[in-house]
């Protein structure tokens, strides 16, 4: 029932995540080393999330509907979200302006407190797409309203459920991790598009080929792939970035995550004449040379 076998993966992240939850909870409580992988999985699941409102995991609505519930409760927010703010504004606008998502957010520059504000702020500016999506399904399909809705009742409803059972746990081992996941994704948005150009058909994302992230969190470092063709699986991005990556500027192919934060952020406000690569004047001066084709249907 599963639309790509490859989701295998995905679902055994589900599990062990709801595992992991549960083994906290009534057996181990917080042990450091367990909690930092509890982490870790969080931000799997958001991923998860990611993918799967991009393309579905399995074959039927119900078991699509169940999945979104499990995810919800983990990442932190109902997955149907992801629907109004990514799919439909972030694939539309892809960092120009009308993304809610747009990166940097209340500063026209890139540094450290841009990156930081970045996730909250954002996250307000999207409750109007949210609050639209919503109105348009009521008043276009009432039917997808109320299994939108039902997200939402039951994600509120778990985190009442376990507000009441024990606070303290609920907050250390579902409130804490949600907001982390939901912080570490709008970092992986803010980096994969800051001080790119938003303007140009291959040059508008940042792409993490680090082979260890890309098996560990989905393939979710191949971002202008992805940006390319949003309806392509998650297991198919590697060959078709391999297809594409010659089009793309050295500077938005970076082989470690840690190490593009570290030199941006903590280093680089201190070396001297140290600064961001002019995307516009660099690939204009390469393609007078060499043109790149932009994207198209059969590219």
């Amino acid at each position: 029932m599963l639309r790509y076998s490859a989701d295998r993966r995905a679902i055994g992240y589900l599990l062990f995540t709801v595992f992991l939850a549960v083994l906290q909870w009534n057996f181990t409580g917080f042990q450091p080393a367990l909690y930092a992988l509890y982490l870790f999985m969080s931000v799997g699941v958001a991923v998860i999330s990611h993918n799967h409102n991009h393309l579905s995991i399995w074959k039927t609505r119900p078991l699509n509907l169940l999945t979104s519930y499990v995810i919800s409760i983990h990442y932190g927010h109902p997955a149907i979200a992801w629907v109004p703010t990514h799919n439909q504004n972030h694939h539309k606008y892809n960092n120009r302006p009308g993304d809610s998502g747009r990166s940097p957010v209340l500063f026209k520059t890139n540094h450290l407190l841009a990156l930081l504000v970045y996730p909250t702020v954002t996250g307000i500016n999207q409750q109007a797409d949210i609050k639209r999506f919503f109105a348009e399904l009521w008043q276009k399909d009432r039917r997808s309203f109320w299994l939108a809705a039902s997200e939402y009742l039951v994600f509120f409803g778990f985190m009442a459920l376990v507000l009441l059972l024990d606070w303290r746990k609920a907050l250390l081992f579902y409130v804490l991790p949600q907001q982390f996941a939901l912080f570490v994704i709008q970092i992986f948005n803010y980096v994969q598009h800051v001080e790119a150009d938003e303007a140009s058909s291959w040059q508008h994302s940042r792409n993490f080929v680090s082979p260890v992230l890309n098996a560990l969190l989905f393939n979710n470092g191949y971002h202008t792939v992805h940006h390319y063709r949003p309806g392509v699986h998650w297991s198919e991005l590697p060959p078709l970035h391999a297809r594409h990556a010659h089009k793309i500027h050295p500077c938005l192919l970076q082989r470690s995550w840690w190490r593009f934060m570290l030199w941006t952020f903590f280093i680089r406000p201190f070396v001297p004449g140290a600064r961001p690569v002019n995307l516009r004047q660099e690939v204009a001066a390469r393609d007078a040379v060499t043109p790149v084709p932009a994207p198209s249907a059969g590219s």
